[in-house]
């Protein structure tokens, strides 16, 4: 049942994927705000349909830290699911992605234009000055920047492996770090088709407000999300284990 259902919304996935890009073209002569609503509901649709067909929920834990305003938020990264999920959290959601995205029909070219952050991740120093300088100017707008400090995805209960970016664009000083945990991993694994059903669970930590010295703020922000990552990934194979809904069940 899992893989026919797993199949079923692969396809679905895709369609729908399809199906808002293509509405999105028009949207590219429209001002930002456009796409970036388009790709807010994009993300809600996606939600709906793993509710339906995968019996895949969400328990959004700590909402009521997101700041009202422009922050950093470093999210983890375990599957494709949080590139689109947390989309539906943000006012004005900004995403850092690797410039070789922009490169891609369609997805590419409504990406830039709804002005997400390109980086070029082999790019030393002067990538990592550009990536800063379209950082400030979206904080300046009161964006919400979305990052993930290990660069790619991670399976769920790997070791950690964080980049310095993060750190040095906390150490502008512009705007609080929003941590963010979760165990999308466990239900969305990465690089597998399957989709478990069960809850992913998001926790929203307590920003880290600015000022504090650079590696003080990287070891903090490392030893909370990591922390509370471990926690939301126990209790996720709890859940999958009671339900036996996990690769056995297959």
């Amino acid at each position: 049942m899992i893989i026919i259902r797993s199949v079923v919304f692969n396809v679905l996935f895709y369609l729908v994927l399809a199906a808002y890009l293509m509405v999105a073209m028009p949207t590219l002569l429209l001002p930002r705000w456009g796409i970036i609503r388009l790709a807010q509901h994009w993300g809600r649709v996606n939600l709906h349909l793993l509710r339906i067909v995968c019996g895949i929920t969400v328990e959004w834990r700590g909402l009521e830290k997101i700041p009202a305003g422009a922050c950093l938020v470093a999210a983890k990264h375990q599957s494709v699911w949080e590139t689109f999920a947390l989309l539906t959290l943000f006012r004005d959601p900004t995403y850092i992605l690797k410039r070789e995205l922009l490169w891609l029909p369609l997805f590419g070219w409504a990406a830039w234009r709804a002005r997400m952050i390109p980086v070029d991740r082999g790019g030393g120093k002067p990538a990592l000055a550009a990536m800063a300088a379209h950082v400030r100017d979206a904080l300046a707008a009161g964006k919400q920047i979305i990052i993930f400090p290990e660069g790619t995805r991670r399976p769920a209960g790997a070791e950690p492996k964080y980049k310095y970016g993060i750190a040095h664009l906390y150490g502008e000083g512009i705007a609080a770090c929003v941590p963010i945990a979760l165990n999308s991993g466990l239900f969305w694994p990465r690089r597998q088709f399957l989709r478990y059903p069960g809850t992913i669970t998001v926790e929203i930590l307590d920003p880290i407000a600015p000022g504090l010295p650079i590696d003080e703020f990287f070891e903090r922000l490392q030893r909370d999300l990591e922390a509370a990552t471990a926690r939301l990934i126990a209790q996720g194979r709890r859940d999958i284990a009671a339900a036996g809904a996990g690769p056995a069940a297959v």
